[in-house]
């Protein structure tokens, strides 16, 4: 494996993510993993920040001099308060998943958007670009998706939301970066039928509710790019169902990876080792990848 390990000394950096849950996080075994990999002497850990001592935990990122945090739910929203700065395109979809600590001065970052892009592009080999793409929800994940897509230059962006409201809100943010529109789930046929890639970015089917799809299977054809956010399991309902009518698959593992894979290079400068901290994530998954 060509791992240099280190033993934990005075000059270990250390990193870690703030979540309620955190428990069931992947992001230690994966980002320790990254480290090892790279010769690097640094150690994250996993960190259970009840909402209300959120400002406090912050400040201490400072004052013990951490040099790296990711967050994750519930934090995301609230964090943007406590921090020096945040960078334009967590600015945009309203939330923070990764710190920096540049000398004293914390700047938040969101590299979910841009890892799932990272992710659809190079396991996929994917042109997005011109791409007709519907997004099925329009909650914090689809705002991230959604403005990451956008800047690649997408043809259109069409959201679907069992309340239509919400999809027509996320529309009018998104819509100074693409041509957007939302629509409830009346408008999914429609969206689905003229659409190159659609995305999965509900909670619908995720582990222990496999059976679950976002939308009538038999709107989705074998034009499709089916993408699916959720990992746990690697293939969801929706991409199965997909892959019945034809269509190409794109599952969320490698979201995780590559959000991970930004925030890593964010605090390091270094190019992440993304096949080793895949391995690492399948192996805990259970999957021998």
């Amino acid at each position: 494996m060509g791992e240099q390990l280190f033993a934990v000394d005075s000059h270990t950096i250390l990193y870690g993510v703030f979540g309620d849950p955190v428990r069931h996080s992947k992001s230690p075994i994966m980002l320790n993993r990254a480290f090892r990999e790279s010769g690097i002497n640094a150690v994250y850990a996993a960190f259970h920040v009840a909402p209300g001592a959120l400002g406090d935990a912050v400040r201490g990122i400072r004052a013990l001099g951490y040099r790296g945090v990711n967050v994750t739910i519930p934090h995301k929203v609230e964090v943007m308060q406590y921090l020096d700065e945040v960078d334009e395109g967590a600015q945009v979809i309203g939330a923070v998943n990764t710190i920096v600590n540049d000398n004293g001065r914390l700047v938040g970052y969101n590299t979910d958007g841009i890892g799932y892009v990272r992710s659809l592009k190079e396991e996929n080999g994917l042109e997005l670009a011109g791409r007709r793409v519907v997004l099925l929800g329009a909650g914090g994940a689809a705002r991230g998706v959604g403005y990451a897509l956008a800047r690649e230059g997408v043809a259109s962006l069409r959201i679907v939301n069992r309340t239509a409201e919400r999809a027509v809100e996320l529309a009018a943010a998104l819509s100074a970066y693409a041509d957007c529109a939302g629509a409830g789930m009346d408008g999914a046929a429609a969206a689905v039928r003229d659409a190159d890639i659609v995305v999965n970015t509900t909670s619908a089917g995720m582990h222990p509710n496999v059976d679950d799809v976002p939308l009538d299977p038999e709107l989705l054809h074998g034009g499709l790019v089916a993408s699916d956010l959720i990992y746990n399991p690697l293939k969801t309902k929706f991409l199965a169902e997909a892959e019945r009518r034809g269509a190409k698959v794109h599952g969320g593992l490698g979201m995780f990876i590559y959000q991970g894979a930004y925030a890593f290079e964010y605090w390091t400068g270094r190019p992440a080792p993304v096949a080793a901290m895949r391995q690492t994530v399948l192996e805990a998954l259970g999957h021998q990848g």
